[in-house]
């Protein structure tokens, strides 16, 4: 193995990335007024058509826009980087925040005033009539407290489209929209009237013939647009390049593609539609490598050049899809995140390594691009070819936060355990953030609510109550546990109630989106819909699941094990003090925060001080476990200081409690123990389509938004500071570097995990360095696989980088970070999600 580098991107890309970079997203109203009107013009009809004249009437009419340069064309909004509004879903939100989406603190939008009075007028129709408004009227109080509490969220398809899907994607590139409108009209002719079905099913096949002729008709009109700026450019490279471009649009995807470009433009057509359908998220491009391949392997005109440009083009699209959420969302999604998850590598069906030429165009793709979307993966099995294996490292040393990297070896036995043939589980791609599934055959509800585990152990901690009203049952004071069962007893009754009303919650949502919003056009490119005569929100699909996902399990485990240790093991303290202790916030104010201390002057002191901490924990005297340490003393100085001594006291036992992210089996079991009380009992509960209820561990960026509404803990945190982020230890306790971490990491269950855990880790650039540091590196990715961890993703910069890019934002415009599930542009996220990044553990082999 010998390190490659990478190509420079042409000019072109540049261009084409610089306008996704300097873009000043804007809300847009026309597919508003567009889907209203469509609507009021259906009053009466049955929910699938409605939709179906909603996708025709949004085809047919969006405005048609190429941008300067392109060679795949087809956009959702004439702005770059912009958004349109789906008032079928929510809306009144969006009208909320007219006056500040623009200023607020994250995903900020600009709404024009116009465009405001054009969605005003839009929104008269919809009060009563959205699938939140059924929703709500579907849940309990119960729940809805549960809900106001900040127990946990279904915000997400709450107010929005549910996406998180991959669709056949290469049924498309062979047959094009009119094999499927052929194939409908042939399943529709074979009904038996006889059937109970017959109309609920006729129904569907008409929906789904509409929405494609809609959709064909859509890329005729870019051909249309294609041929008149051609008629009008006096550049003739680029004249020919739009008389192509004119040619491809005229010819896909309404039949099949013939050649590398042509399905490149496809490809898109079909991502680009299946947004403009609906407002769900996460609608992912799946195995783009081995559906594209065959295309490129085909094509023996294409220079190798032109291929990789025509790939750096689909890369530089996907950034120019982007999603508004309510102000709360927005802050547990920060970053314009868009999750479409793009995966390269792994196996075929049939057990055989999949890497080909195309997996990695794709990582130069993302060496050229070095912009958030895709959301790169790649999978990783025992045969995975070194090279490929080692070219991923190189991306990863670039700093982007990709490619993400999943463990074969773990995930399709996971899916397999819920039911999935072995098939389809070895053609797994990712969705979203981290969840797995077989692609175009599953409807996965993944990221279906975020799950506060750390707020059940705040409940626990208080006997069922929240800011003194009881929300959960009656479990016993603090003060009576004799012992760390009676602790788990009482914890898994609070897990059980709040899981019980969280399904209750996605049920409700589940119900609504099937009654009030099925979606013909994606329907017919997932199996079996069409074959089952009914759309994905009703259960067409082969696999149906739930997926919520938890975040705080570290903060939990950590917690669980030093009252074990503190009080039950060596006695140094009572659970009086505790409760105490934690009910007064160890004597700080509310809301003081240890871990927004980004600059700050080192005494010799100081490095004492750190150097006795870490001796004292059984740390190894490195530079980077004694200057983690170092940040977290400076942090816990410039807090205002606790006014009580005991308290302090309290605090420096509790926070002298060995950690989670050490290679510790005593704490590390205790973690173990804790998620799976979580995923155990989320696996209890069935959906709506038939399917099963199945945990994931990965927070979005929901562990700092949510951490506002836990108290303090007996880790030592105190209240409303970030939780831990999916399955990584708490930031700055992993002292004893990569491999031990990442050893404590795969002790957990992952494999009933099956939606998907988020494992983060951070390294210092000069770690990598060489071929030398890629060794390493990929050696350790190996390991810890071969330890039957399913995930990891890193960044790879050094805190003065990111302290720098907060301060000086303007510099720093192309600086993209791993912030969870997702990269993003560091200067557009939140201070606070910035500071939670900025405090995460900086490794060194």
């Amino acid at each position: 193995m010998i390190e490659k580098g990478f190509s420079n991107p042409t000019q072109r890309v540049v261009r084409l990335k610089n306008q996704i970079i300097n873009a000043k997203p804007h809300v847009e109203s026309e597919r508003a007024v567009l889907a209203t009107e469509a609507y009021k013009e259906t009053e009466g009809l049955p929910a699938i058509l409605r939709r179906a004249k909603v996708a025709e009437k949004i085809f047919n009419n969006l405005p048609v826009t190429i941008r300067e340069d392109e060679l795949v064309v087809g956009a959702i909004t004439k702005h770059p980087r912009s958004t349109e509004i789906c008032p079928e879903f929510s809306f009144a939100w969006v009208e909320k925040e007219f006056d500040t989406m623009a200023h607020r603190l994250a995903d900020p939008f600009v709404i024009p005033k116009e465009t405001a009075q054009e969605l005003h007028d839009a929104f008269l129709y919809w009060p009563g009539k959205t699938t939140s408004d059924l929703a709500e009227a579907y849940m309990s109080q119960e729940t809805k407290d549960c809900i106001a509490n900040s127990v946990f969220t279904v915000g997400n398809y709450f107010y929005g489209g549910v996406g998180h899907v991959s669709v056949d994607y290469g049924k498309i590139l062979k047959i094009g929209f009119q094999g499927v409108i052929d194939e409908v009209s042939a399943a529709s002719a074979r009904l038996n009237r006889n059937d109970p079905e017959f109309i609920k099913k006729q129904q569907f096949y008409n929906a789904v013939m509409i929405s494609y002729r809609a959709a064909i008709n859509f890329a005729h009109r870019y051909a249309d647009h294609a041929e008149a700026l051609a008629s009008r450019e006096n550049n003739p490279t680029r004249r020919a390049e739009l008389q192509q471009i004119a040619k491809n649009c005229r010819r896909v995807p309404e039949h099949g593609a013939t050649n590398f470009w042509e399905a490149c433009q496809s490809f898109w057509f079909i991502h680009c539609l299946l947004q403009i359908e609906s407002s769900g998220h996460s609608i992912s491009p799946g195995r783009f490598d081995q559906y594209m391949y065959p295309y490129l392997q085909m094509d023996t005109s294409i220079s190798k050049e032109f291929a990789q440009e025509l790939v750096d083009c689909c890369w530089i699209k996907l950034n120019d899809v982007n999603k508004t959420r309510d102000e709360v969302s927005a802050q547990a999604f920060a970053g314009y995140a868009v999750f479409q998850n793009l995966c390269v590598g792994g196996q075929t069906e049939d057990g055989l390594d999949a890497t080909n030429e195309l997996s990695y165009m794709c990582m130069e793709a993302t060496a050229h691009v070095r912009l958030p979307q895709p959301s790169f993966s790649i999978r990783v099995w025992q045969g995975t070819p070194e090279e490929f294996l080692y070219r991923a490292c190189e991306v990863v040393r670039l700093g982007l936060g990709v490619p993400a990297m999943y463990n074969d070896e773990v995930i399709i036995p996971a899916l397999q355990n819920r039911g999935v043939a072995l098939k389809d589980a070895r053609d797994y791609c990712i969705i979203g953030c981290v969840e797995p599934q077989a692609p175009h055959r599953t409807e996965g509800w993944h990221d279906a609510a975020f799950f506060n585990v750390a707020k059940i152990l705040d409940i626990t901690l208080n006997n069922g109550q929240v800011n003194g009203k009881q929300l959960g049952p009656v479990t016993g004071d603090l003060t009576s546990f004799r012992n760390i069962e009676d602790f788990f007893t009482a914890f898994e009754r609070q897990m059980s109630f709040f899981v019980r009303n969280l399904a209750e919650a996605c049920n409700c949502v589940d119900i609504a989106h099937g009654e009030r919003c099925p979606l013909p056009f994606l329907s017919a490119m997932v199996d079996d819909c069409i074959g089952r005569g009914k759309s994905l929100q009703e259960g067409g699909a082969i696999y149906n699941f739930t997926g919520p996902q938890a975040f705080g399990v570290a903060d939990t485990g950590d917690s669980v094990y030093a009252i074990q240790k503190q009080v039950f093991e060596d006695g140094k303290l009572t659970l009086d003090e505790l409760k105490s202790a934690l009910h007064d916030n160890f004597g700080y104010p509310v809301g003081s925060n240890l871990h927004s201390v980004t600059n700050a002057s080192i005494s010799e002191q100081d490095v004492y001080n750190a150097v006795q901490q870490v001796m004292s924990q059984g740390g190894n005297l490195n530079a980077d476990a004694i200057k983690n340490e170092v940040y977290r003393l400076l942090s816990s100085y410039t807090a205002q200081a606790s006014s009580n001594p005991r308290y302090q006291e309290i605090k420096r036992i509790l926070e002298s409690t060995p950690c989670f992210g050490n290679d510790i089996d005593a704490v590390d079991m205790v973690a173990r123990r804790c998620a799976l009380v979580y995923c155990k009992e989320v696996e209890k509960y069935k959906n709506p389509r038939g399917g099963q209820f199945q945990a994931g561990i990965y927070p979005v960026s929901a562990n700092v938004l949510f951490g506002k509404d836990v108290g303090a803990l007996p880790d030592g945190r105190l209240a409303k500071e970030p939780l831990a982020d999916g399955v990584s230890p708490r930031q700055g306790k992993d002292t004893l570097g990569p491999t031990a971490a990442a050893n404590s990491v795969s002790k957990l269950d992952h494999f009933i995990a099956s939606n998907g855990t988020l494992y983060n880790q951070k390294f210092l650039p000069s770690s990598l360095a060489g071929e030398t540091g890629l060794r390493n590196f990929s050696g350790m990715v190996r390991s810890y696989f071969d330890r039957k961890g399913m995930h990891v993703q890193f960044n790879v910069i050094d805190r003065d980088t990111l302290i720098k890019a907060q301060k000086n934002p303007e510099q720093y415009q192309d600086l993209v970070v791993r912030v969870a599930g997702y990269s993003a542009q560091f200067v557009v996220l939140a201070k606070e999600v910035q500071d939670d990044i900025i405090s995460r553990t900086e490794q060194h082999f």
